[in-house]
């Protein structure tokens, strides 16, 4: 086989697609309020002054799971503009029934693949902060490849980053927490919040969830690093 006929080789995946079933009310707050709180791939680059109408410093998280959290987060921090992506269609159901309960209009959500968004929708420069809490861990050796937090990936974190924005992970895996100090530690452009090879305090702003709460109880551990962009 030629080198121009050999077929391309797929990203690795970093999430297993479970579209899932949405409940009823997750599935009329879908249909009702995605059309205004929803960004799509197709429409391209983002302009978030447009978007929320405003100027603000811009958060995005990957990976809100069901969007309790994130939708908190909005509520308690009306100064600050959130949007969120997430793959699978019930999360993204639920984070829109959530911001039409609360009026929320400083939140948006994408539902596609974050490092697709990434590549195409948001621009350089412009987020004051990246949220990736509890991403799946791919605790078997030889799944781990497939773990989101990696060198190449956290640099193109960082050029979306403002200068000084922070990318804040959040881990309940220990050896997924040693991983992703390791990556960090040497991720050029990044400076530890906490000093060298430091896991910092759960900051006021992240909500812990139910999920976080149960660990706890059982005496499980959580991780949280924040590095900020230094150049």
């Amino acid at each position: 086989m030629t080198e121009q006929a050999a077929p391309m080789r797929r990203r690795i995946k970093s999430f297993v697609l479970r579209t899932g079933r949405m409940t009823d009310g997750q599935k009329r707050a879908y249909d009702i309020n995605f059309k205004t709180l929803g960004l799509k791939r197709a429409n391209g680059p983002v302009d978030f002054a447009e978007v929320f109408g405003r100027q603000a410093p811009t958060v995005l998280e990957i990976g809100f799971g069901m969007g309790d959290s994130l939708a908190e987060m909005a509520i308690q921090a009306p100064e600050l503009n959130f949007v969120g992506i997430e793959v699978h269609t019930p999360g993204v159901g639920r984070l829109m029934y959530l911001s039409d309960q609360a009026g929320l209009v400083n939140l948006r959500a994408y539902c596609d693949d974050a490092v697709e968004v990434l590549a195409h929708c948001i621009p350089d420069n412009s987020l004051s902060r990246i949220q990736v809490y509890f991403p799946d861990p791919w605790h078997k050796a030889r799944h781990q490849k497939r773990r989101l937090i990696q060198a190449e990936f956290v640099q193109v974190l960082r050029s979306k980053l403002d200068m000084g924005g922070v990318l804040h992970l959040a881990t309940d895996w220990e050896n997924y927490a040693e991983h992703m100090m390791a990556v960090m530690s040497a991720a050029q452009g990044y400076q530890n919040d906490a000093g060298p090879q430091q896991y910092s305090p759960k900051p006021d702003f992240r909500p812990s969830t139910k999920f976080e709460k149960r660990g706890e109880q059982l005496g499980h551990g959580v991780w949280d690093l924040l590095f900020s962009k230094v150049s």
